[in-house]
C-alpha cells in the first residue's frame, strides 16, 4: 500500500493527477459462451483469463486487456480500438471467418479495419505509422 501511494503522491507533485497503471477496455455481449468462442477465434487463441462466471479476458502483448462480458440488455452498444501492426494481416485473417472487411480507413497517420463481434459491438483495429500516436 505505501509504494502504491508513494506512486501516486509523485504523480501529483508533477500535476499529473492520478497514476493509472494500465486500461481495460471491455464490451458487453449477450451470451458469454458464444461470444468467448467468437473472440477466441478472432484472437486465434483462448481467453487468458475466466475473473467471475461473466467475463471472459485476453491480454495483449504490449499491455492492456479485453473484457468481454455477458450484459444481454448492453450488448452490440461496446466499440473498442485494438493497436495492431500489419493491417493486411489481420484484414486476411479476419477475413477466412466470412467478416465483412470492406469498412477501411486510411491516412498518413494511421490505417484502419472496422468489424462488428456477432451483438453488433464495433472492433477497430488500427496500424499507427505515425511514432507519436498510441500504440
Amino acid at each position: 500500500m505505501e509504494q502504491r501511494h508513494n506512486r501516486f503522491s509523485q504523480c501529483q507533485k508533477r500535476g499529473n493527477g492520478m497514476s493509472i497503471d494500465n486500461a481495460i477496455a471491455s464490451v458487453a455481449v449477450k451470451n458469454l459462451e458464444e461470444a468467448e468462442a467468437w473472440y477466441a477465434r478472432l484472437f486465434d487463441r483462448p481467453a487468458d483469463s475466466r475473473p467471475m462466471p461473466e467475463v471472459a479476458e485476453w491480454k495483449f502483448e504490449r499491455g492492456g486487456w479485453l473484457q468481454v462480458y455477458q450484459a444481454p440488455e448492453r450488448a452490440g452498444q461496446g466499440s473498442v480500438t485494438l493497436a495492431v501492426t500489419g493491417l493486411d494481416e489481420v484484414v486476411a485473417h479476419v477475413s477466412k471467418f466470412g467478416i465483412d472487411t470492406s469498412t477501411k480507413t486510411s491516412s498518413e497517420k494511421v490505417a484502419t479495419l472496422m468489424i462488428r463481434d456477432p451483438d453488433g459491438n464495433h472492433i477497430a483495429f488500427a496500424e499507427a505509422f505515425d511514432e507519436r500516436m498510441a500504440r
